[in-house]
């Protein structure tokens, strides 16, 4: 919600949404922009549940912008290396933090029938990746924003703990599931040697979290989901 020129959010995990401010409102490099936290005159980020930012003009979606996100996404992670990692992630139960453990074989879920067919094949995929971890944002391909002059925005900070091109690699997989990207998208990543893993780990984190927000809400897995996971994992080769 915009009031004036601050963006103000609900926050889940006030121990989260602190942490975060004071990551953010340290964090610098190029090529990049983030919202500075607003405190509260005691200092506090939180205030009766509710987190404030400076607001930054720009435009998300990243069809057209692919070259500027991946950039922008490889120069955050430079800037955030080196941050500790924070003990709330690992109390963290929310389905994109299971699905996340479950990507890198941390913990065994149990999927939804409907899904179990392209997690096999993804699965089956999987080898080890021998990849420094760091803070990361795991969240890229909608929460970045472009504005002609500016270096991209990026916004919505959603921290794990994995090597930096894993970051990417989720970016590229919200493509291929979301936005219309062709495999042509696999080529712009710039993730080593071990890109092609770490893909294949952003798809499985992506099918887990659609597993555990439809066991969560009671829903069906719909079918155009299931059909992208499928022509993802085709595109892997």
């Amino acid at each position: 919600m915009r009031v004036g020129d601050a963006v103000l959010k609900p926050v889940d995990d006030r121990e989260e949404a602190e942490w975060s401010a004071n990551v953010l409102a340290r964090l610098a490099g190029d090529g990049f922009r983030v919202p500075r936290p607003l405190a509260s005159p005691s200092g506090d980020h939180v205030v009766d549940g509710w987190s404030a930012a400076e607001f930054l003009c720009g435009r998300a979606g990243p069809i057209g912008r692919w070259p500027e996100l991946l950039a922008a996404g490889r120069a955050l992670h430079e800037a955030l290396r080196g941050t500790p990692r924070p003990a709330f992630l690992d109390r963290r139960s929310h389905p994109w933090a299971v699905a996340d453990r479950v990507a890198w074989e941390e913990v065994t879920v149990e999927p939804l029938a409907v899904l179990r067919e392209p997690l096999a094949r993804l699965a089956a995929m999987r080898r080890p990746v021998d990849a420094p971890h760091q803070i990361i944002h795991g969240d890229l391909a909608g929460n970045v924003l472009f504005a002609d002059g500016s270096d991209p925005a990026v916004i919505d900070f959603s921290p794990y703990w994995r090597p930096a091109a894993y970051g990417e690699a989720i970016a590229v997989a919200d493509g291929l599931l979301w936005w219309e990207a062709g495999p042509e998208l696999i080529g712009l990543a710039d993730g080593g040697d071990d890109f092609r893993q770490l893909l294949v780990r952003a798809l499985i984190f992506r099918l887990f979290a659609l597993d555990g927000l439809c066991k969560e809400s009671g829903r069906e897995v719909p079918e155009r989901e299931v059909e992208g996971f499928v022509s993802a994992t085709d595109g892997l080769g």
